[in-house]
């Protein structure tokens, strides 16, 4: 069987072959760091030095938070308002806390929360639609506790 060939294989089709494997690699390229920076959600800490030198301070602090034994639960409701149910904490324990989007897409939505007769949280702020996180904190006297989660 004849091998089909329409003639010798020159410079040009080295050349050819050289730049579509180069434009393939560039725009590859191209299409990765476009998406990095778009769906980039931000920076952790903000000087990783200074974050270093915090460390064990920050894991102190959440052993103390953690020999509390609160916890909390938030949903959101029908209306678009969070409820979050705080368990272990006192009668007067206040409750605060900021949104947060895991993209960084939308802008934070601080919240304040206001004591309900069955002894759960509503928050004044309504939560748009989508996925969020929530940074909790309440505090009863000099107890100081913190949480994140998801709101489901």
């Amino acid at each position: 069987m004849k091998a089909f060939t329409t003639g010798p294989f020159t410079g040009r089709h080295i050349t050819a072959i050289i730049v579509a494997f180069f434009a393939v690699v560039i725009a590859v390229n191209l299409y990765m760091a476009r998406s990095a920076i778009s769906t980039f959600g931000g920076v952790v800490v903000d000087n990783s030095y200074v974050a270093s030198q915090k460390y064990n301070s920050w894991l102190q602090e959440a052993r103390r938070e953690k020999a509390l034994g609160w916890s909390a639960k938030a949903h959101r409701r029908g209306d678009g308002k969070l409820i979050v149910t705080l368990a272990g904490a006192p009668a007067d324990a206040a409750l605060s806390g900021d949104a947060w989007h895991p993209l960084g897409r939308r802008p934070d939505i601080p919240m304040q929360f206001a004591r309900q007769s069955d002894g759960s949280f509503l928050s004044d702020q309504v939560l748009p639609q989508g996925r969020w996180r929530m940074r909790l904190e309440a505090k009863a006297g000099s107890a100081l506790w913190r949480s994140e989660q998801e709101v489901l």
